[in-house]
């Protein structure tokens, strides 16, 4: 049940942090984010907690800072705090993050939502008490995927790589997850593609991917240099997955289940686009900050860190499955759809792959895997 009517109003104030970060040039024609993806997320979280929020006399309010530049968004956080903010949604890269939440000041004072950054070691080694991430791990991700492929014994994988560092790391997670669930890289290659693909990818890719047999050419290619040339031109006729092809996404527009379609018929009016991952984790960001108000009728950034590591803490939140957060390391627990562009093929965790305490935490690290060491209160 709800609590009582509070006895005054509460006013939410959050403030989301954007840091811009120049795309570089991508070989392939890939279409760029939306140039306010995110943010547009954050609104509509804003919007739907006012609808519920108006029952209670709660009021929520979001301003939006871009920056180019870490120091500039450590800045403006150190301003928002000062001013009473404390509840920030953060679109920063890694390293702009742990700038931020390094910062014992802003750290001891304020609760991150991590919305953006993917990498595996903020939830690991380079956690921070405060930081809460709702957008889906790296290991998240290769796990629903790696579980997807084991289920249907597609197990032998040939692993074409680019050459950038966000290349390396979903490499890394990707052997992870192999070990994990059983799967097997007979091979890895990565490419130094020079050419226009555009042109001759029919004829550079199927003599790339010679080699051994395999069940499925796993692509990783975060920015989209040539994996989209990868379907339909590999040597064998196998499936393309990874980061083209059947990829594992925090949020995809095809999602319609356990009423999405809501939520994305709802987001399209705001925005005139449809949703995608970081559209998603900046609104249940923002979500999970109004279930929290409303349950504690507090403000106090103490009193809603501690309810949201709680067990008491759930929220519906169009995946099929209550979500939580992590107490070891603040990571927001949700199944991963794996979509192709038009069509969810499936969601993990997959039947079978089970947990102790919880299905969802067959995927990423799980508490004796992670080095993550903080305490569960500001």
């Amino acid at each position: 049940m709800l609590p009582a009517l509070a006895a005054e109003s509460l006013d939410v104030r959050l403030l989301y942090l954007k840091q811009r970060v120049e795309r570089p040039p991508a070989l392939s024609n890939i279409q760029p984010p939306a140039a306010d993806s995110g943010i547009a997320g954050a609104r509509l979280g804003v919007s739907d907690s006012n609808t519920t929020g108006r029952f209670l006399n709660h009021h929520y309010t979001i301003e939006i800072v871009e920056t180019d530049s870490a120091t500039e968004a450590v800045e403006a956080a150190r301003a928002g705090v000062n001013q009473g903010i404390t509840l920030l949604l953060a679109d920063l890269p890694a390293a702009t993050l742990l700038k931020l939440s390094g910062n014992s000041d802003l750290g001891k004072r304020s609760i991150i939502f991590n919305t953006t950054a993917p990498d595996d070691h903020l939830r690991s080694a380079d956690c921070r008490a405060g930081v809460l991430h709702t957008l889906p791990s790296r290991a998240m991700l290769t796990d629903a995927l790696a579980q997807f492929l084991v289920a249907r014994r597609w197990n032998r994988w040939l692993l074409l790589r680019g050459e950038r560092a966000e290349d390396g790391a979903w490499v890394t997670s990707m052997r992870r997850s192999a070990k994990r669930f059983g799967g097997k890289i007979i091979d890895e290659k990565q490419w130094s593609f020079d050419t226009d693909l555009r042109r001759t990818a029919q004829q550079e890719l199927p003599l790339f991917t010679q080699g051994k047999d395999y069940h499925v050419t796993l692509v990783a290619d975060e920015i989209g240099d040539v994996g989209e040339y990868v379907p339909y031109n590999t040597w064998l006729p196998r499936p393309v997955a990874g980061t083209q092809g059947l990829t594992p996404k925090g949020w995809h527009g095809v999602v319609e289940q356990w009423g999405a379609q809501q939520l994305q018929n709802r987001f399209h009016e705001h925005s005139d686009r449809a949703m995608d991952d970081r559209d998603y984790a900046a609104w249940v960001a923002v979500r999970a900050i109004a279930e929290a108000v409303t349950r504690t009728q507090s403000t106090d950034t103490a009193i809603l860190y501690t309810y949201l590591l709680s067990d008491e803490f759930e929220i519906a939140a169009f995946k099929g499955r209550s979500l939580t957060f992590r107490n070891w390391n603040g990571q927001l627990r949700q199944p991963i759809p794996l979509v192709q562009p038009r069509a969810v093929v499936s969601q993990s965790p997959q039947p079978g792959f089970l947990h102790p305490r919880t299905e969802l935490d067959t995927l990423g690290f799980d508490e004796p895997e992670t080095d993550c060491n903080f305490e569960s209160h500001l």
